[in-house]
C-alpha cells in the first residue's frame, strides 16, 4: 500500500509539472518567431572583411546577438572581420533554452573560434556575461590567442543562485522558468524595450550556466592571452568582490581591468556603453593589428 500510494504521488508531480510545462510553454511568446524558428533580429551574422584581423563576439546566457550589436557595428568600422553568433538554445523559443547544456555551448565556442582561425590569420575573441566564461575556456585552450575582451564576465555564481542550479533537477518539474529576482539587466529603458532576451531562465539553462562557469573559473589561471576585463561597479549579478577574485585568478601576464558606472550587467548596450566599446576596439586594434 506504502508503495502505491509513493507511486501516486510521484504520478501527480509529474502531472502537474508536465502540464504547468506545457501550459507555460505556450503561453511565453515574449517575441516574434521567424520561418526558420529564431526569434525577429535575433540570429547570429558576420560582418566580412576579407583578410582582415577577425574578432569572435559571445552573447551571454539567455540573451542573443542583439545585445553585441553596437559593438560589432563598431569593430567592423575600425576594420575587423566580426562573428556574433547565436549561441545553442538561445534565440528561439523558451522549451529550447531549457533543454540547452554546457556540453553544447562550449562546442560552440571552440567550433566558431576554429571556424575563424581557418580564414583569418589573427582572431580575438570578446565575451559577455556567461559569453565572457566561454570565452575564458575557448584562451585557456588557446595558447597563441593573441586577444582577449571580457565584459562583465559571468565567472562567479552567488551563493543563493548556485543552490538553485545544484538542486535544479528536483524543483525544475514544477517551475520550469522564473524571472529573475536581481532587478534589470539594462537600466537604459530605451535599450531594455529593445531587448530580444527571454526575460527569465529555465531549470535546465540554470544548470548549463553554473556549470559553464564552474568550468570557466578553473580555467582561469591557464589563460594567457591579453585580456581586459570591463565590469560595472553597479552589475545587478556579478559583485564587485567576485569580479576582482577573478582577475586576481587570471594567468595573463598582461591584463587590465577597467571600471565602468551607471550601468547595470550588459553594458555593451546600457549607459555608457560607448566608452565600453571604445576600450575594447582600441584594445583589439592594439593586439590583433599593430604587433
Amino acid at each position: 500500500m506504502a508503495f502505491v500510494a509513493l507511486a501516486a504521488v510521484v504520478g501527480l508531480f509529474l502531472f502537474v509539472g508536465l502540464s504547468r510545462r506545457r501550459a507555460w510553454s505556450a503561453a511565453f511568446t515574449p517575441h516574434s518567431i521567424g520561418p526558420d524558428g529564431i526569434i525577429v533580429g535575433a540570429a547570429g551574422y558576420e560582418l566580412e572583411r576579407p583578410g582582415a584581423p577577425a574578432v569572435l563576439v559571445l552573447h551571454g546566457g539567455g540573451d542573443t546577438p542583439q545585445t553585441v550589436r553596437y559593438l560589432s557595428d563598431a569593430l567592423h568600422a575600425r576594420g575587423f572581420h566580426v562573428v556574433a553568433p547565436l549561441l545553442p538554445g538561445h534565440g528561439r523559443t523558451i522549451r529550447e533554452f531549457s533543454t540547452v547544456t554546457a556540453g553544447t555551448l562550449t562546442d560552440s565556442a571552440f567550433e566558431c573560434y576554429h571556424a575563424l582561425r581557418e580564414r583569418h590569420t589573427r582572431v580575438g575573441i570578446i565575451g559577455v556575461s556567461m559569453g565572457g566564461a566561454l570565452a575564458v575556456q575557448v584562451a585557456a585552450a588557446t595558447p597563441d590567442l593573441p586577444a582577449l575582451g571580457l565584459v562583465a564576465p559571468y565567472l562567479a555564481m552567488r551563493p543563493r543562485a548556485s543552490r538553485l542550479a545544484r538542486t535544479s533537477r528536483i524543483w525544475g518539474m514544477l517551475v520550469p522558468a522564473f524571472a529573475s529576482s536581481e532587478g534589470f539587466s539594462i537600466r537604459d529603458p530605451e535599450e531594455r524595450k529593445k531587448s530580444l532576451a527571454y526575460g527569465a531562465f529555465t531549470a535546465g539553462a540554470l544548470r548549463a550556466l553554473y556549470i559553464t562557469v564552474q568550468r570557466a573559473a578553473a580555467a582561469l589561471p591557464r589563460v594567457t592571452a591579453p585580456t581586459l576585463v570591463i565590469q560595472s561597479r553597479e552589475d545587478n549579478r556579478i559583485d564587485v568582490d567576485d569580479a576582482e577574485r577573478a582577475f586576481a585568478r587570471l594567468g595573463a601576464r598582461e591584463k587590465r581591468l577597467e571600471w565602468t558606472a551607471g550601468a547595470a550587467h550588459i553594458i555593451t548596450v546600457d549607459y555608457g556603453r560607448e566608452h565600453v566599446i571604445e576600450l575594447l576596439a582600441s584594445w583589439m586594434e592594439e593586439k590583433l593589428v599593430s604587433r
